[in-house]
């Protein structure tokens, strides 16, 4: 029997130093913890697809908490089934005891653990939605009262008009004009094309 442990964020700038911590905790060597950085738009996490293939039959995989397994109900139940049942792993999940697949392994074990996972996947998606639409009012709210969510605006140079007449009428290239003004190619046309500046055929 091998142990293993699986950590993820759902984005590359959190940490997962809690999740590594308790792991090293229970001794599980390094070599043995998987963990993935991925945003909710990309959730191929191939450390955990490099786990589903390791994992055997009466190994045990610990996770911090259900919600590391997936980013909803139906994704958490069934990565769940996917370990249990087809790979015939156990699963401890560290902050909740309950949910050990090596304990009472009777029907009303089996029964209480399914039970308690049901409930706690349907509280992770419920609090991951209350999240979003908590993040989507607040935005909505700041955007009310008139604050600039996302990127600042790219401050345009004193003389840009000069410049971009210059560009209109063809005395300057569009590679100089970016140059001068310190423009991206997507920003610089986006700001021409707010000036209503075409250039000349």
């Amino acid at each position: 029997m091998e142990t293993y442990g699986y950590a993820r964020v759902s984005a590359a700038d959190q940490n997962l130093q809690r999740q590594m911590l308790a792991m090293s905790e229970l001794a599980i060597p390094e070599s043995h913890i998987y963990s993935d950085k991925q945003s909710g738009k990309d959730f191929e996490r191939s450390a955990f697809q490099a786990l589903l293939e390791k994992v055997r039959k009466g190994d045990l995989i610990y996770v911090l908490s259900i919600d590391r397994l997936g980013r909803n109900y139906n994704e958490i139940q069934e990565y769940w089934r996917v370990l249990t049942k087809e790979r015939g792993a156990d699963i401890a999940v560290i902050d909740m005891p309950l949910l050990d697949t090596r304990l009472n392994k009777d029907l009303m074990g089996t029964f209480i653990a399914d039970l308690v996972l049901q409930i706690l996947s349907f509280v992770a998606h419920s609090e991951r939605d209350n999240i979003k639409r908590r993040q989507a009012d607040g935005i909505a709210a700041a955007r009310a009262r008139g604050i600039h969510m996302g990127r600042p605006a790219t401050r345009l140079p004193k003389n840009f008009m000069e410049l971009a007449k210059r560009w209109e009428s063809r005395k300057l290239t569009t590679t100089e004009l970016m140059r001068q003004t310190g423009l991206t190619e997507t920003t610089l046309y986006r700001r021409l094309r707010e000036h209503k500046i075409v250039r000349k055929k």
